[in-house]
């Protein structure tokens, strides 16, 4: 698949994850590991098959760390980074691209959530932008669109009443970057913020005020990474079909799992829907649905629905624990 000529890939990835702590406390909520990678890893996947070629990503928290993984891959042809300093929401960070992507169209992904779809038709169609959107249960924790004969009509950020299931995932192909810029400057600039923050749900609802043909394609898997019951929920889906991992004799895998080929596992019960990371050591144990992160220790423990950070040390009593990085808990 061929992106077209001047395509930017616009990812926001500023956030403090506060949901996620202890986590995020010594990681940027994009580097937290999901089925063998980190959040952006996966992102990165979905958009390197496009033949994407530019990308801007909007930093704030451990933005340095963020710089080096994304460097460190070099995907991309044309790699920018933009600062976000205050944390005023998302429709300001995107804003703060402005002066990289111009008048070009760009694919905007959020940076906390990974998406399945195949967007070889979106980036063809004409019109002023499309939205990804996927039906939910839930709307009241979305911004959520309104369409008549395919096309938006109205946009509203978390609505406390119903007006549609439509929710917009965090996947929007926008083909006129300027009306959306626009948009966003007056919003800041009047200081119409919405939930105290500027919003991008809004500036996409100024748009259709100003004309703009804005319509909708469905995404089909979206996976939500903002917080530590839907980190383990997204580890659950992104494992179903994978390989089984090689493993030693006195271990059992019940798939889905991902071992980590560096990591070391003994006398021990890995799975279902549990990701064990490089260099992590498990012995004498049974992990279920959890993540054990890069270099920890589990020894003699049954753990189910657990995040175990980077080189953390568990051990005892079977137990759902959310460990962060280099701590250690034994009993």
């Amino acid at each position: 698949m061929s992106a077209p000529d001047r395509l930017w890939a616009v990812v926001p990835v500023a956030g403090f994850g506060a949901r996620l702590r202890p986590h995020t406390h010594t990681r940027p909520k994009p580097l937290l590991h999901v089925a063998g990678k980190p959040i952006i890893g996966h992102i990165l996947d979905q958009l390197v098959p496009m033949g994407i070629e530019r990308i801007v990503l909007v930093i704030g928290y451990l933005g340095e760390r963020i710089v080096e993984y994304v460097r460190a891959r070099g995907d991309f042809r044309e790699v920018e980074f933009v600062e976000q300093k205050e944390m005023l929401g998302l429709g300001h960070a995107i804003w703060l691209t402005r002066d990289v992507v111009g008048d070009d169209p760009q694919l905007m992904v959020y940076g906390d959530t990974i998406f399945q779809a195949d967007l070889t038709d979106v980036l063809g169609r004409s019109g002023d932008g499309h939205l990804g959107v996927k039906r939910v249960e839930d709307p009241s924790r979305f911004g959520v669109v309104v369409q008549e004969a395919e096309r938006v009509t109205g946009l509203v950020e978390k609505p406390d009443s119903f007006i549609s299931d439509l929710a917009i995932v965090g996947v929007n192909h926008i083909r006129d970057s300027r009306c959306l810029y626009t948009c966003l400057g007056d919003l800041i600039r009047e200081g119409r913020r919405t939930r105290n923050e500027f919003q991008v749900t809004d500036a996409f609802q100024a748009m259709v005020d100003e004309g703009a043909q804005l319509g909708t394609f469905n995404v089909a898997e979206w996976y939500d990474c903002g917080t530590r019951e839907a980190l383990l929920v997204t580890n659950r889906a992104m494992l179903e079909g994978t390989a089984v991992p090689a493993v030693s004799g006195d271990v059992v895998v019940v798939p889905p799992a991902h071992i980590d080929p560096t990591a070391r596992v003994s006398h021990s019960v890995i799975g279902p829907h549990a990701s064990v990371g490089a260099g992590a050591s498990v012995s004498q144990s049974v992990v279920r649905n959890s993540i054990i992160g890069e270099e920890a220790v589990v020894e003699n423990i049954v753990l189910e629905d657990s995040l175990i950070g980077f080189q953390a040390v568990v051990a005892g009593r079977p137990s759902h624990l959310n460990v962060g990085d280099l701590s250690q808990i034994t009993s």
